[in-house]
């Protein structure tokens, strides 16, 4: 997810990169307004007001120099430009490869807006895919029971660790025990037995394709190659295992549960016979 607000040392960067740009290798003559700058190349020009902090930024960076009141640009200013046009040249490549839809979660505490990419993991992107009629291919609750199954694979620390962890354990292993489980915490364990109760759901057949492509983030052509299954197959296995998935978390009502139960009518003192 990308933050949507953009931070104050990101605001004052970006009025640096414009302050530079403006001055090229021209000085400038700095006029005090209270909490911003007016910043003025020659006397025909208008006035660019700009923050103080953003002056103050250049200043203590060694970007800018500041002499009776002339404002002139630092020879490091250069490859600090460059740099921040190689940033943004890097930004609006991954734009292009970005499907991003705004969204609202809660981090510490706080409500905040977030930009979601939706091509971020393979089930993602998978959610766009349409069939001969123009409707999803995988439905709205095939992607939902999928993205559910690798909440709980990842809180249930079931990824494979291929770096040392330096993380404090959440609890000390018990002498005499060299169970792996000893060491995780209440809300893992259940993560995990949710996790099970969901790969059994689905079968051996199925769940699978489901773990390598929700859990794993593997996309279907390498499931293919793995599986040495026909080309286009593993879209149809999934989406048979997502649903087969979204039943197990959401079960139908039995099939009698609307019926209308059976009535008898009778006087107030009707007993039935024996």
């Amino acid at each position: 997810m990308l933050k949507d607000q953009k931070t104050p040392n990101q605001t004052i960067h970006n009025g640096l990169v414009r302050l530079l740009r403006l001055l090229g290798r021209r000085s400038a003559i700095v006029r005090d307004s209270g909490i911003y700058v007016e910043v003025v190349i020659d006397e025909s020009t208008e006035a660019r007001r700009i923050e103080r902090s953003v002056l103050e930024e250049g200043l203590s960076a060694g970007l800018l120099r500041l002499d009776n009141g002339r404002l002139t640009a630092q020879e490091t200013a250069a490859a600090f430009l460059r740099r921040a046009m190689m940033k943004e040249r890097d930004e609006i490549f991954q734009e292009q490869h970005r499907r991003c839809d705004v969204a609202a979660v809660e981090i510490k505490g706080v409500r905040q807006t977030v930009r979601r990419n939706d091509l971020s993991s393979p089930l993602l992107a998978l959610g766009r895919l349409k069939d001969r009629g123009g409707e999803s291919f995988f439905p709205a609750e095939a992607v939902d029971a999928g993205e559910r199954l690798a909440r709980d694979f990842h809180r249930g620390q079931l990824s494979p660790r291929v770096t040392a962890s330096w993380e404090p354990r959440v609890a000390s292993r018990v002498k005499g025990h060299n169970n792996a489980a000893q060491d995780l915490s209440d809300s893992a364990m259940a993560a995990r037995l949710r996790f099970s109760k969901a790969a059994e759901a689905m079968g051996p057949e199925l769940s699978g394709v489901a773990i390598d492509v929700c859990c794993f983030e593997k996309g279907l052509e390498l499931v293919e190659r793995e599986r040495q299954w026909p080309v286009r197959s593993a879209k149809l296995m999934l989406r048979t295992a997502l649903l087969a998935l979204a039943r197990h978390y959401s079960p139908p009502p039995p099939a009698n549960a609307h019926r209308r139960q059976s009535h008898h009518w009778g006087a107030q003192d009707y007993r039935p016979l024996p």
